[in-house]
């Protein structure tokens, strides 16, 4: 018995120590893979994605099977964002989380309308994690717990070519911008038209922002970037949260549905446009002073009126940017640090609403890399520093 015990505790070893050695020859040969691999290929630790923050609401009565679509005694999901992640070998120490803008998914951070990289695939590149969202009842979040709640836009189908080539400055129907930095082919614009999603109810950037704190909360500190009608959500995240290292946003507004936010007693008045009133919104001075906490940048494309024209895309971004400088000249003026850069103003000319599916997106990611270096935000963590 006891020599039987030997030989089995001898296999047990013997099987041990040839399984270290293969897992040692593994990793000796991953390393030997990832050093043949070309500069240019993007090799992930981690990847992943899931549903964070959002409500819950219990229906009262008793489940029956026989009616099992019917809402007695089950509860209702939703509310929540969806993020996808990827984290790369070696990151940087913050990652960074985009958030599309309204009527938009998460997508259009993954690649342009022409296939080039959008700003996933090269920021990854570049060492940084990214978190790519798709807000509240959008895209792959699309589920509300409120009833008989509309979204914004409810035509179906939804007719709206026009209107993009117009409001986000392509051109005049149907002639491109001279010099705009935009894909000109059909096949390109047809991609761009397919973008976004139809919502599952209506866009309440509060319930947006909660879901994003809440993201924050999970992961931790992050740089967090916006656009559109979603940069008001960067704003309001930062007053939930105290883990967002800084805020990047891509021509923030909306007129009504993304406005920027002042603290009570010094609110701006109205902007009128062509398009409608650019409108900001008052918060308590305790809760904007937090907005002095972290670096601000914010970017403005190219084809913006400079006076009130009778063009809904021109002008409402007139009035945008008007109101972003206010925006910046108050956060600065209670000790923060808040910048507006109109891309034209320093010679890149030619980006639409869209910057970062725009053809020159990698010279504007560049740019977002310059301000992220220039602020600290671009180290990796001591354990990643070879």
């Amino acid at each position: 018995m006891k020599d039987m015990n030997r030989k089995a505790l001898l296999l047990s070893v013997i099987v041990s120590l040839t399984v270290l050695v293969f897992i040692s020859a593994c990793k000796g040969e991953s390393a030997t893979q990832l050093a043949e691999l070309p500069s240019s290929a993007i090799v992930l630790q981690d990847q992943g994605g899931y549903a964070v923050g959002g409500r819950k609401v219990k229906h009262e009565g008793t489940f029956d099977m026989a009616h099992c679509y019917e809402p007695e005694g089950q509860t209702a999901y939703g509310d929540h964002a969806y993020a996808l992640y990827q984290i790369p070998v070696n990151a940087r120490k913050y990652p960074l989380v985009f958030l599309h803008g309204g009527s938009m998914t998460k997508r259009c951070w993954s690649s342009t309308p022409d296939g080039r990289d959008g700003f996933q695939n090269i920021f990854l590149r570049k060492g940084y994690s990214v978190y790519l969202v798709d807000q509240p009842r959008n895209g792959e979040s699309g589920r509300t717990t409120n009833v008989n709640e509309a979204p914004i836009v409810t035509n179906v189908p939804n007719y709206d070519d026009r209107l993009r080539f117009t409001l986000f400055r392509l051109g005049e129907w149907p002639d491109f911008y001279p010099g705009v930095q935009f894909p000109k082919d059909s096949a390109s614009l047809e991609q761009f038209f397919r973008l976004g999603a139809m919502t599952a109810g209506e866009d309440d950037r509060d319930v947006i922002a909660e879901a994003m704190a809440a993201l924050l909360e999970k992961i931790g500190p992050a740089v967090l970037v916006t656009h559109s009608a979603n940069g008001t959500v960067g704003w309001r995240t930062a007053l939930l949260s105290d883990k967002v290292k800084a805020i990047v946003s891509y021509e923030p507004g909306g007129g009504k549905y993304g406005p920027f936010i002042f603290p009570k007693g010094e609110v701006p008045k109205a902007i009128p446009t062509y398009w409608g009133p650019i409108e900001p919104m008052a918060v308590e001075p305790d809760e904007f002073k937090k907005l002095t906490k972290m670096p601000i940048i914010i970017y403005y494309g190219d084809n913006i009126a400079t006076e009130p024209v009778a063009d809904a895309g021109r002008d409402q971004w007139r009035g945008e940017l008007q109101m972003a400088r206010i925006f910046a000249e108050t956060v600065n003026r209670h000790g923060g640090n808040c910048t507006v850069i109109h891309l034209p103003e320093i010679g890149i000319k030619g980006n639409t609403h869209f910057p970062f599916l725009d053809i020159n997106n990698s010279e504007i990611a560049d740019l977002m890399e310059k301000f992220l270096q220039e602020k600290g935000l671009a180290d990796f963590p001591e354990k990643n520093i070879k």
